[in-house]
């Protein structure tokens, strides 16, 4: 059976479920930060072994001492593969570019840094390029980022392959302990990393016209990034808006998707998206920007509403259809749910990264007969 490591050190939820899946097809070992250990603990599927290691914050020297430990652990394990979740870490990049690896398969889930996110660390944008071409094998979520790295870097196009996001919804709703709130019948969720590329201006903008066709219409904001004040300068009215800013507990995701109708992504740049992927997972339809990867998950009219990227009009517009036809809500929440079973299910995305690894162990092999 192939041994595989896997090394990540955010992306939980979606390293979680992709681990699960993966441990009924290779041997599998997951390497990850003690920071994040407590996430994944009671998540995990039994006969995946796991191995935590200390990981200081970026700005610590200490981190030597780290990415030495993660190489020795890698060292011993001796995996046939290293699959590598995107760090945005420098000091991973400074390792990957002076060390020895096994055949290397890195999923990169945004080439780009975001418009405005304040999150990313200085210089990862281009440290992590080391792994475009250090990688056998590229692992992205959309064909839009897959043109990318074929354009801006030259990544050969047999190097790159395109898999679903699998979806999330499975993995919050085992922290909901079974509890399921009911849907309330015009209620917008907002949700996720609240950052200027999100476009939660245009939602707002959009809110007064949807109200004026659906009084009854409700906004949960929820999420952290920046501070909200400034988009409510004169007060909001809680009747209408509810916001949790802040980091919301594993246990109440669930609940949140559960209580909507739609989930609202006014997006005006996206590479991929974790809030589709969770959605979908839901049940939840899904009205968005028809923008970068969001115009490949979201297929239209069938699952989901695109609109136009900045357009208030066409998203309150949208959103009153979704609102006002009781039939098209439920034909897009069974199509959401359907999806789960098919591109964005993890046993199938799993079968579909065993493939890649099994093709960077082939190009390894072909650059070792070469040198």
């Amino acid at each position: 059976m192939l041994k595989v490591a896997l090394l990540h050190f955010c992306f939980e939820d979606y390293t979680v479920e992709l681990a699960n899946s993966l441990a009924k097809y290779v041997d599998l070992t997951l390497i990850q930060p003690e920071a994040v250990s407590a996430f994944c603990r009671h998540s995990l599927a039994q006969g995946i072994r796991v191995i935590s290691f200390k990981k200081p914050r970026i700005r610590d020297p200490r981190n030597l001492l780290s990415m030495h430990t993660m190489m020795r652990i890698i060292q011993n394990l001796q995996p046939d593969v290293l699959h590598v979740q995107e760090t945005n870490d420098p000091w991973y990049d400074l390792t990957l570019f002076l060390n020895k690896m096994p055949p290397l398969v890195t999923t990169i889930h945004d080439v780009y840094r975001h418009p405005g996110d304040r999150h990313s660390v200085f210089g990862s944008e281009y440290s992590k390029r080391i792994a475009f071409y250090r990688s056998q094998q590229l692992i992205v979520h959309a064909n839009s980022l897959r043109q990318t790295l074929i354009r801006d870097f030259q990544i050969p196009p047999q190097k790159i392959n395109v898999l679903s996001h699998g979806e999330l919804g499975s993995f919050y709703k085992r922290f909901a302990q079974g509890k399921v709130l009911a849907r309330e019948p015009y209620t917008l969720l907002f949700f996720g990393r609240i950052w200027p590329y999100k476009g939660l201006n245009y939602l707002l903008d959009a809110m007064p016209l949807i109200a004026d066709k659906i009084p009854e219409v409700k906004l949960i904001i929820a999420g952290k990034g920046e501070n909200l004040q400034q988009y409510f300068p004169k007060g909001y009215d809680c009747k209408q808006i509810e916001i949790l800013n802040n980091f919301i507990p594993l246990q109440e995701v669930a609940g949140l998707f559960q209580r909507s109708t739609i989930s609202v992504l006014p997006y005006i740049e996206a590479s991929q998206s974790g809030v589709a992927a969770l959605s979908y997972g839901m049940g939840t339809p899904i009205v968005a920007s028809d923008v970068g990867g969001l115009r490949e998950i979201i297929k239209s009219e069938k699952d989901g509403l695109l609109v136009p990227p900045r357009d208030v009009q066409a998203l309150a517009n949208a959103i009153i259809r979704l609102l006002s036809d009781r039939d098209l809500q439920k034909r897009m929440q069974l199509a959401a749910l359907s999806r789960c079973q098919q591109d964005l299910n993890w046993s199938n995305i799993a079968a579909q990264t065993v493939e890649v690894y099994h093709s960077a162990i082939k190009v390894n092999k072909r650059s070792s007969i070469k040198v």
